[in-house]
Formats: structure tokens, sequence, C-alpha cells
């Protein structure tokens, strides 16, 4: 079968699963009861790219597209910064005369040289962010590196008070073992998984992190957050491809709304639900599933272990990497898979379980991976504490492993799939249906899908060693966006 007929064919098939969905976001997604409550089938077309009109991406047809910060071949930013790949979780402000300012992660993992300038967190990893002032239509103003030093810098969430918070999906450190890659953190001179906040400006004095990690949220395989006001908590998922992940919240010393940044200090809780001790919620669930939940204690949310300089350390990275969720475990915390993209919209926290649904685990650990599904969408709803499934994939042919979601101004959630064919942007209606948004005929993964405030244009990346930035645009309307 040629690889034109397999994406046909996943397209069909995907249009056939998810016009049989029920109903699952009733009463869930903000916007009018119009919103993207039917939407016709998308087809997709071959559409040159603006920067160069090379075809990279099939959008809808009256979509239009430009891509940039491409690092197929070296890209120096206005601050002299030679940009790093592996373009991942992003977030777009408002910026001056209409312009947006994007703050964009990059997930370098290993121990490599700090990339950019400023005095970097440690010297030694090469992730961090960088912040890019860009037209609506994909032309950038300027660019320069906000956030360096840090590792895995995956997703991370936009701030209501003006920041974004990035996340290190790792816990490397001098004081760990090796990772899963095999290679050693010796030259590492910090410890890492901790998330850390950039300010949104243009100018690059003004768009610098403090470099300060946010310990009292957590040392452990971050992935993303958001911010609910009403609640006041940020909330975390956890990304542990062999273990059982876990669902956080973390309430500041300070009100963020009031003091303008995300505060040191504060407690960090686990989800749990309630009357059931350890749920394995990464199988598979009735459509709609709806738990009542509580939250335990977080006590010793960012660890430090013993080594010696210039050794392997003793603690290994298994260990390190469930230090913090064994203690919620031990209170009964719930069992998720892979939890990764989230957004918080109008007092309801979406978050993505990258490979749950299929059969439950036995336990909490699960080498090839844990989760056997291919992903569930769920909901929590802070004021009523009650968290549902809101969608799940009945196989790769319908959604292939939901990674980073947003929403759009008329609260259509926009899911990122990951995985090894035919990587698409997909719509999400409130009734639970799916359609196609755009398609990578690289196979690479998209991530770091985000509106521009007036919610014209779609940011998102290329996740690759060779990244690249698109910015789409078009009717979005007409196809229930």
């Amino acid at each position: 079968m040629s690889s034109e007929q397999s994406v046909e064919r996943r397209t069909i098939l995907k249009t056939a699963a998810a016009a049989s969905m029920a109903g699952p976001f009733a009463g869930l997604v903000a916007g009018p009861a119009s919103a993207a409550t039917n939407p016709k089938q998308v087809p997709l077309f071959p559409v040159p790219d603006e920067r160069d009109q090379v075809v990279r991406l099939q959008v809808p047809k009256g979509f239009r597209y430009r891509s940039f910060h491409d690092t197929t071949t070296p890209v120096t930013l206005t601050d002299g910064t030679v940009l790093p790949g592996r373009h991942d979780g992003m977030g777009a402000f408002p910026g001056p005369d209409g312009t947006v300012v994007l703050i964009r992660n990059h997930e370098i993992n290993n121990p490599l040289p700090a990339f950019g300038t400023g005095t970097p967190y440690d010297a030694m990893a090469g992730g961090g962010t960088t912040t890019i002032q860009v037209t609506t239509r994909g032309e950038v103003v300027r660019s320069f590196t906000s956030l360096n030093g840090t590792m895995m810098n995956c997703s991370g969430g936009q701030m209501p008070w003006g920041s974004w918070v990035t996340c290190e999906e790792t816990i490397n450190g001098p004081d760990v073992g090796p990772d899963f890659t095999g290679t050693s953190n010796i030259p590492l001179t910090k410890p890492h998984g901790f998330v850390f906040e950039v300010p949104v400006s243009v100018f690059p004095g003004d768009g610098q992190s403090d470099r300060q990690p946010i310990r009292s949220a957590g040392r452990f395989a971050h992935e993303a957050v958001s911010y609910d006001p009403g609640s006041g908590y940020l909330y975390l998922t956890e990304d542990d491809f062999g273990f059982a992940s876990g669902f956080y919240r973390y309430k500041p010393p300070s009100d963020p709304m009031s003091v303008g940044r995300l505060e040191d200090g504060g407690t960090l809780e686990m989800l749990k639900v309630v009357g059931v001790d350890n749920a394995h919620l990464e199988g598979e669930q009735e459509q709609g599933a709806t738990y009542d939940v509580e939250w335990v204690p977080i006590d010793d949310p960012a660890p430090e272990f013993t080594y010696t300089p210039g050794e392997t350390a003793p603690t290994s990275n298994n260990d390190a990497i469930t230090y913090v969720a064994r203690q919620g475990w031990e209170q009964g915390a719930a069992y998720f898979s892979r939890l990764e993209g989230q957004v918080s919209r109008d007092g309801v926290v979406y978050f993505t379980s990258t490979q749950g649904g299929g059969s439950a685990e036995v336990g909490n650990a699960n080498p090839a991976g844990f989760g056997r599904g291919s992903g569930q969408v769920w909901a929590y709803r802070p004021a009523s504490g009650k968290l549902r499934c809101v969608f799940q994939s009945s196989g790769p042919m319908e959604l292939d492993l939901p990674d980073n979601i947003t929403t759009s101004k008329r609260g259509t959630l926009v899911v990122c799939e990951d995985n090894t064919d035919n990587n698409y942007v997909r719509g999400l209606s409130k009734n639970g249906k799916l359609w196609n948004i755009a398609l990578n005929p690289t196979n690479d993964e998209f991530a770091g899908s985000t509106f521009s405030p007036g919610g014209e244009t779609l940011f998102v990346n290329i996740q690759a060693s060779a990244g690249r930035t698109f910015a789409i645009w078009g009717p979005w309307h007409k196809i229930g966006v």
C-alpha cells in the first residue's frame, strides 16, 4: 500500500469512527451552543509553504501557512543565539501593534552545553525557551533566548497574569544515575525536574526568566501546567513513560493574580479517587465516566539525593523518577497513563492521557510503556471536584496518542497527535466528533499548538531534531474550530 493510500485509508477510518461517538462534552466545553456541535468532515490538501513554496503540510481548503525558525539549516536569533531544535510546547500572548509574542520550549535531553545568552541555570544542560515576536502571518520581528540551562523542556502553560511556565520532563542531575538513554549525568551541575517561569516581553531585558526553579511544585517528569483562577491552583501533568503518572495541583504561597508571578514555597498534592485506592484510570473507561476526587499531600516534593561529585550517583533513575509519585501512591493516589497536554478554560481543566484507554495495567509499572490504549481526554472541574473522561479513542485509526492540547475561541479542543505514522492536528467538538485540521506528511510529531490572542492564527511546532514552527490561518468557522 502506498503512503498516499495509507493516509487516505486512515482518514476515512478516523472519520467513520468519529462520526459514531456519543456526546461526552455536553456541559463542559465553553462557547455558544452552536459552536462546532456538528462539524463536517474536513478534507485536507497539499498546500505550499508561503515562506518558500515547498509543500510541508496538508490543510483544509482556503487555509494558508508559513513556517519559520526551521533548524534544518542554522538559525541565528536577534540576540545572536544559534537556535536549537526540538521545538515543543508553546504559548501565544498579545504583542505591540497586533503582533504576537510566542514563548517556545526546546526539548533537549542529555548533558550538553547550554545554548544562548545569559547565565544558564545549569551550564551543562541544553534545553530552555526562546521568545519570538511574530506577525499573525508568521513573519518574525525579533527573537531571543529567555531561559537556558534546563533539560527536556516539553510542554508548559500560559498563565493569565502574563507569563509562560515551562516544564522539565526529566529528573536528571548529578545526584541521579543514568536515564533511559544510558547517558551519564555526571557533567550536570544542578538537579532537574522542575518548572520555571518566563515573563512575557518583546524586549530581551524584560523577557528573561530568573532561572530559579519552583521547587515546591515538585521534582518529577513534568509535562504541562495550567492555572485555574477560581480555585487558585496550578495544575500539573506527569509523563512517566514506564510507570503510572499522576495529576497534581500546586497552591502557591501568594495569589499570582495579585503578585504577578508564581512563587516557590507552596504545597503540592496528588489526585485520588474518593473511596478507591490507586484507581486504574489508565484502563478503559465508560464514555463520560465521572469520579469524585480528593487530594493527598506530597510532603517531600523536591528531593536531592546523596552523591559524590565526579562519580555515578547511587540513586537509580527509576527510584528518582518515582520518588514524588510514590508518596501519593502510598496514600491511594490514582494511576494514569502518560499525562501530557493540558489547558484551562472557563473553570474546566482539560488534559490528555497519551496511552490511556486500553486494558488496565497490573501494578504501577510497565517497562514497555505504562498504558495499553490509544489515548484519552479528561476534564477536571475544580468547583465541583469532579473528574470526567470526556473522550476515549477506540484505536489508532480514530485518535492516535494525543499529546498537546489547546482550545479555540469557540471552545473547540485542538489536539496534537504524537505517534510514528501520519500525525494529525485534530479538532474535537463538544459532542465528541473528531475531524482533521492538518497533516504532517513527514510523520514527526506536532507540538505546541496555541492560537493567537485574536484566534485568527494557529501556531504549532514540528518537534524533531530539525524543528520548525508554523503559522496557519484561514476560515476557522467553516471547519468548526
